[in-house]
């Protein structure tokens, strides 16, 4: 069966019954039909978020033959609830360029989903729709600004870095000139899009803490400098306001239910590559408000969303997990190992060894955290015993409990064992989450830090306009912010043709963005596109919809 015929073969439950779970009424709720609602923030209460116990899903280096971290993210969460630990899975809202795109749908798979599944990888609650038009209002606002005439606060339109964005892959709008016509038309200038993942008001969304918060943030957006070489921000513009008017249902974490009827709170989408890449800080102290556990997740491999997840969110929300759990697949480790994709089948252990470098690195990295972590092996149908002993045996060596994770085709049942260890860990755990730097140091320092000691690189090279960012960052007095580096999920490195492990490299930072309002830096490193485009065969070609208004192709 299909992911979707699985999804459709479940009897959802109604969203009101879910909430009774959490202990909420529907009088709690704003409901949004039958199967989803939004939460109102009224209903976090701190003291019971520092009682609860965060647990963050990450994975090895991502490959084409997949993880599954949404998939494991689901399934522990249902099994820590068979087994007696109340447990809410807390994730990121899907994006439509992957899901027209490559990449597909981003609800889980199998017998671990959350429902109701087209919903959720289409529109769903609008949260998307609401962070692009938000962005794109002060995209207006700009343009509007440099082309009156009695309003103008002096923008230098060479200066202003603020795109605007969709939710859709479309290579062709990287790179557009706007303003064209005739001068009753705008300013001619060069700009583009981003992905609206990309976008400085997702990571905003994604860090906030309350409306009042989120009008502070929208107000520090840095746009640009006026021709006088002033800075000038969305405050300046006056956009804070109406920004975060269009937002007031977006804050609000969304509620539905996995496949076995357990709660799950989905909210925001940043992608780990080019922003923080975790769901936002108000679903995840949801989560810990209504739960003895919560589950979450980070994008990519450890050495982006993992990272980000504890140097930028949960320092910035002060927040303090209890465990990691690390996702590996004996099909990526083979890929790791040097077997090509459509070589991964067949047994191969040495492959197997080989490919066991790149966890070793990030087993190394979730130490640099204090945090103990538990391996989770997400079983494919073509695993032998003899591949798995492999990654058994060297978890083992380095002192790290391992379990098989089968929820993919057994649900909850099949990671009731791994439910256990990680609530057996967290119970032995008696130590405290480590941030790597501290975020007043230099903003050089803090690249070097990540990059030599999470990616493994020998030393860090600045272009000419890096450090130009780099003075202007220090002019602006933004220097002690956390940095989000932008690099490629395929790769350690910033080279994505380099597998495994790789050493002796150097990390070569092009230039730095400014995200003001969200709170942190962006190093960027490699070829990094934030607005991707779709391949030669786009998965929209394969969704349709009957007449009864059932949707087919989604995965």
């Amino acid at each position: 069966m299909t992911d979707i015929s699985i999804a459709r073969s479940v009897k959802l439950q109604a969203i009101t019954q879910i909430a009774e779970q959490l202990g909420l009424t529907p009088d709690d709720l704003n409901l949004y039909g039958k199967y989803k609602a939004k939460l109102p923030l009224s209903l976090i209460d701190d003291e019971k978020v520092a009682q609860s116990n965060l647990i963050l899903v990450s994975a090895i280096s991502p490959t084409p033959a997949g993880e599954g971290k949404t998939t494991t993210s689901i399934g522990l969460t249902q099994a820590m609830n068979r087994i007696g630990a109340k447990t809410t899975v807390v994730l990121r809202e899907p994006s439509l360029g992957p899901v027209f795109g490559m990449k597909g749908g981003a609800t889980g798979g199998g017998y671990s989903q959350v429902l109701p599944m087209e919903d959720i990888n289409l529109h769903f609650t609008g949260d998307f729709a609401a962070i692009e038009k938000s962005h794109n209002l002060l995209s207006a606002l700009i343009d509007n600004n440099l082309q009156s005439k009695t309003h103008s606060i002096n923008i230098d339109p060479r200066t202003v870095s603020w795109k605007r964005v969709m939710d859709m892959n479309d290579r062709s709008l990287r790179n557009v000139v706007v303003g064209l016509g005739g001068t009753s038309f705008g300013i001619p200038r060069e700009t583009g899009f981003d992905i609206t993942a990309a976008s400085e008001i997702m990571a905003i969304l994604c860090l906030t803490t309350s409306l009042s918060d989120l009008k502070k943030r929208l107000g520090n957006i840095f746009i640009g400098f006026t021709f006088d070489k002033k800075p000038v921000y969305a405050r300046d513009l006056k956009a804070q306001g109406a920004m975060a008017a269009l937002l007031k249902d977006a804050i609000q974490p969304n509620l539905v239910q996995t496949i076995e009827g357990t709660p799950a709170i989905i909210h925001g989408g940043p992608f780990a590559n080019i922003a923080q890449g975790t769901n936002s800080v108000l679903a995840t102290k949801m989560g810990m408000s209504l739960s003895e556990y919560v589950v979450t997740e980070a994008g990519f491999g450890f050495d982006l969303g993992a990272e980000k997840f504890f140097d930028i969110k949960c320092q910035s929300a002060g927040l303090s997990p209890k465990a990691i759990v690390l996702v590996a697949t004996i099909r990526a480790l083979k890929y790791h190992g040097g077997v090509a994709l459509k070589d991964l089948g067949p047994e191969n252990a040495k492959a197997v060894e080989q490919g066991l470098s790149n966890l070793e690195k990030h087993l190394e990295n979730t130490a640099q955290f204090n945090l103990p972590v538990v391996v989770a092996i997400n079983r494919f149908t073509s695993d032998s015993e003899a591949e798995i002993e492999v990654i058994r045996e060297r978890c083992q060596a380095l002192g790290h409990p391992v379990f098989l994770n089968e929820a993919w085709a057994k649900g909850g049942a099949g990671a009731e064992e791994l439910a256990q260890g990680v609530v057996d860990t967290i119970a032995k755990f008696e130590g405290k989450f480590t941030p790597m730097y501290d975020w007043d140091l230099p903003v050089k320092e803090k690249i070097e830090i990540v990059a030599t000691k999470i990616y493994g690189a020998k030393a860090i090279d600045y272009t000419a306009q890096a450090k130009r960012d780099l003075r202007k960052i220090e002019r602006l007095g933004l220097g002690k912010l956390p940095i989000c580096i932008a690099k490629t999920q395929k790769s350690l490195s910033d080279n994505p043709k380099l597998l495994g492990r790789p050493k002796d490299f150097i990390v070569t930072v092009r230039e730095i963005e400014i995200a003001a309002g969200a709170g942190f830096l962006i190093p960027i490193t490699g070829n990094i596109l934030r607005m991707p485009g779709l391949p030669a065969v786009p998965s929209a070609e394969a969704i349709d919809i009957d007449d009864d208004g059932n949707i087919s192709g989604l995965f």
